[in-house]
């Protein structure tokens, strides 16, 4: 995909690697940027100060992506202004830090934001692709989606049914024009890592350990390479592959590998 002229709606947009995306989208010289985040101020910020400094159209606008509601409103705003979406980033994400002791609501939000905000999106956007024949959907996966996430089962379930999605969604409509990248990083510097490390999380621990942490630019980099070469799995950390194979062909040494790695952590 050449990003050059595009129009881009990007979710959980406000900040991390939403905003390393938009950054960049916008130095790769897309027409327009809808940025959409819980916190609207915040995409609002973001889109004015992209709107100022590079030659884009950047608009903030709050969105909460559990409401299908509320994601139909985005797309057809978007539309509406600019007749077609070339590239949809359903890029939001929750953690829990939770194992079986992660209540029901815990469990419905994750599921919420990790997986069904996704099918929101697609069900929004993808008849107008399809009407055109063109389009593509990058959904933010996380390594955990290949792998696990070590002490936080909702996030290491939700992620897998995340990348799951996009693989169904690549196979039923890659015949008709339509491209899908699950984006799989693993240690990344933002909040949602931060936070995770200051709380004692293990599965932060893991994640920091498993692998170099990079920044959002680092993602937006690896993301704007995948796109154009429209790879369905997006891995900024090579590792990942390596570990998604030992995974696959040696599951039981790969089980107690990971035993092991959250038990010298676990302190």
């Amino acid at each position: 995909m050449n990003l050059e002229g595009s129009v881009v709606v990007v979710t959980g947009a406000a900040g991390g690697i939403g905003a390393g995306l938009a950054r960049r989208f916008a130095a790769e010289g897309a027409a327009a940027l809808v940025l959409a985040d819980l916190d609207g101020d915040a995409a609002a910020g973001l889109a004015a100060t992209l709107a100022a400094s590079a030659d884009v159209e950047a608009f903030g606008v709050a969105c909460d992506v559990t409401s299908e509601e509320q994601i139909a409103e985005l797309v057809g705003e978007t539309l509406s202004r600019y007749d077609h979406i070339d590239l949809f980033c359903a890029n939001a994400g929750i953690t829990t830090g939770l194992g079986l002791e992660a209540s029901a609501e815990v469990w419905e939000r994750a599921w919420a934001i990790n997986v069904q905000a996704h099918i929101h999106s697609a069900r929004a956007v993808l008849p107008s692709m399809l009407e055109r024949g063109a389009g593509y959907l990058l959904h933010t996966c996380s390594a955990a989606g290949l792998l696990t996430s070590v002490g936080d089962a909702p996030y290491a379930v939700t992620k897998h049914a995340a990348v799951a999605f996009a693989e169904w969604l690549a196979i039923t409509y890659g015949d008709r024009g339509i491209r899908v990248s699950a984006l799989c990083p693993q240690g990344v510097d933002t909040p949602m890592l931060r936070d995770g490390l200051a709380a004692g999380h293990i599965g932060a621990k893991v994640t920091a350990a498993g692998g170099a942490v990079l920044t959002p630019e680092q993602i937006a980099d690896a993301v704007v390479e995948g796109l154009a070469a429209e790879r369905f799995l997006i891995l900024p950390h090579p590792e990942v592959a390596r570990y998604y194979l030992h995974r696959a062909t040696d599951t039981d040494r790969w089980l107690a590998g990971m035993r092991g790695l959250a038990a010298s952590l676990d302190s």
